[in-house]
């Protein structure tokens, strides 16, 4: 799996054929992607072979590499970006090849994102030359101070894990705890992960902006405090990871006419590898949000006082964090072992509920 060749069919195409790129990339790219996918569930549960960790990396590698080409074939066919390639001298040639090269194969974003669009990466490059961001050893060290707050919650939460496993005989209230923790477990997994792929990028200068106060957050996917914090389903739907949200939107939601809520979670389960726990967790995510966007827009207009909004906000929070635990544990288990886990608790029926509960308790 050479991410290299891929780079150079891009440049190609776009030397031959610049107003259809995106057509062809996109093609070209999912289905080599999907063609990787396909082959680690056949190792996994065909053949029964152990998979490589160095194959999981070269994959997720790819899977950002799609986002970022496909992000730059976009800003093409909209016009936001003009590349034309000037042969006449070696200098000019090289000019216009090394940019694109840099952005599409950029290590400390390929690692683990975030995606900032190819203008961005321009932008913040120049940026550097220019003026370069200030104080970035302490922004790093105050981000890595986050990363480890995170993990000591991550592992109080693993020891109550250890500590607490479901028993029939235990009540309902334990049981639903003990898979919340498991779900909050694997999210903050992501949420280090993405701090420290933020680290790495302001390391390397990337994410500064200047008029921004000194602000070195331009590139983020997201902070724990702010998505936790989410009350409704859609809203923590754009903020979860949210420079790959942003570009769901752009390449899927925008773009389709008939049915885009649903189209661009179909796309998303394509692009994430068509696992059978990737199958439920996003049509369940799909149906809750879009569930979503009819009760808030039948109960919100309804909410006159302010305890009835306090009410219905700590409510929907409560019914997110179920919802979301259930949608990460069946994609993360990814085959039938986390719809298992789920079938065997109250928190699988907890969020079928809720929605109808919260409404009789606002307005009773």
């Amino acid at each position: 799996m050479n991410l290299n060749s891929f780079v150079f069919v891009f440049i190609l195409l776009l030397s031959f054929a610049p107003c259809s790129v995106h057509n062809w990339v996109f093609g070209i790219q999912m289905l080599w992607q999907t063609f990787w996918h396909l082959f680690v569930q056949y190792r996994e549960y065909c053949s029964r072979e152990p998979v490589s960790i160095r194959l999981f990396l070269a994959l997720s590698s790819l899977m950002l590499l799609t986002q970022r080409i496909t992000s730059l074939s976009m800003d093409l066919q909209e016009k936001r970006v003009m590349i034309t390639f000037n042969a006449s001298s070696k200098r000019k040639l090289c000019e216009t090849l090394l940019p694109l090269m840099s952005y599409l194969l950029s290590f400390t974003t390929l690692l683990g994102g975030p995606l900032c669009s190819y203008g961005q990466f321009m932008s913040f490059i120049q940026g550097i030359s220019h003026k370069p961001p200030p104080n970035t050893l302490g922004v790093v060290f105050l981000q890595l101070m986050q990363v480890l707050l995170l993990e000591v919650i991550r592992f109080c939460l693993v020891c109550f894990i250890k500590h607490n496993v479901p028993d029939p005989s235990c009540a309902a209230l334990c049981d639903i705890l003990w898979v919340w923790a498991l779900g909050l477990v694997l999210r903050i997994q992501y949420y280090s992960h993405w701090r420290i792929s933020e680290c790495l990028n302001n390391a390397a200068g990337f994410g500064f902006c200047e008029n921004s106060s000194g602000d070195q957050s331009g590139l983020s996917d997201g902070d724990f405090w702010t998505t936790e914090a989410s009350s409704r389903m859609s809203v923590f739907s754009r903020r979860w990871n949210n420079t790959t949200a942003l570009w769901l939107r752009r390449l899927v939601y925008r773009r389709c006419k008939h049915f885009p809520l649903l189209m661009t979670f179909g796309f998303s389960l394509w692009w994430h590898g068509l696992h059978f726990g990737h199958f439920v967790g996003f049509s369940t995510w799909a149906a809750t949000v879009t569930a979503d966007y009819h009760v808030h827009k039948y109960l919100h207009p309804k909410l006159s006082s302010p305890w009835r909004r306090v009410l219905y906000n700590c409510l929907g929070w409560i019914n997110t964090q179920m919802i979301v635990t259930c949608v990460v544990l069946a994609v993360e288990f990814r085959n039938m072992s986390g719809v298992r886990l789920l079938s065997v608790t109250p928190i699988a029926i907890y969020f079928l509920v809720l929605p109808k509960t919260s409404a009789i308790v606002v307005f009773r």
